[in-house]
């Protein structure tokens, strides 16, 4: 059977969510979770790729298994012997095919800037000491859903195929005194929310004008986008798929 994981995590700890051969994974942690619960070694694999650092709000992962057991209480199970900064939400069986990464219809990133110094929030949000023009952010934001191709904003020598991304939307608004960014599309390359959000400050800042923003979506340069904010204020909080894979 093949089954569907649904969790959230505190990324400060950890190297990202995909495995890595010399640092501690979100992804290696629930795999020795489960092959210990299930007394079988088991593999998952995420919706995406979080980098080091960045949290999830919502997260989905897929494995597969011969062994029964009742969901609940595999929940339970795996949340009494997971660290506090990882926690799991439901289990389900999906169809055979699903697909934890391939299947998801989009992704909702958010990231958080607080613009005042708050003892609170430091290791939540960015803080931002300078003034914003957030209208004129707001303005920006709309450019993105115009364009489909977002080399400029990605980590260069990556191992994708294609640097097309469908933006579904991408605003900024206040939330609780914090400045939030959040942004919707099919797919996300890799850095590519974190230097979206720092090109927009520049902007904010007075540094990039409106049409700058086109030529550099144009450039397919990431040396000609703002600079990468810091992971910890980076969140992934959805995660969509189609209504009929779940059995």
């Amino acid at each position: 059977m093949r089954y569907f994981i649904e969790l959230s995590y505190n990324g400060s700890a950890y190297h990202g969510w995909q495995n890595q051969p010399k640092a501690i994974s979100v992804q290696e942690v629930i795999e020795n979770a489960l092959t210990l619960l299930l007394k079988e070694a088991v593999s998952i694999m995420g919706a995406g790729r979080t980098d080091t650092g960045v949290h999830a709000k919502q997260m989905f992962a897929h494995f597969d298994t011969d062994v029964h057991f009742d969901e609940v209480d595999l929940v339970f199970k795996l949340n009494s012997f997971l660290p506090k900064d990882i926690a799991i939400h439901d289990i389900f069986k999906v169809k055979s095919d699903a697909h934890a990464r391939f299947d998801a219809l989009s992704r909702t990133y958010l990231y958080r800037i607080t613009l005042k110094k708050n003892v609170f929030n430091f290791d939540s949000a960015y803080y931002v000491k300078q003034d914003l023009d957030v209208d004129k952010m707001k303005e920006a934001s709309k450019i993105l859903c115009q364009y489909k191709d977002f080399q400029c904003f990605s980590k260069v020598n990556t191992d994708v195929k294609t640097y097309y991304c469908d933006i579904m939307k991408a605003e900024w608004f206040f939330e609780n005194e914090e400045l939030h960014f959040v942004i919707k599309a099919d797919r996300f390359l890799r850095n590519m929310v974190r230097s979206i959000v720092g090109t927009m400050i520049n902007m904010g800042l007075g540094k990039i004008e409106m049409e700058d923003l086109h030529a550099i979506i144009k450039s397919k340069n990431r040396s000609e986008a703002g600079f990468s904010v810091p992971a910890h204020a980076l969140y992934l909080i959805e995660v969509e798929y189609p209504n009929d894979i779940k059995l």
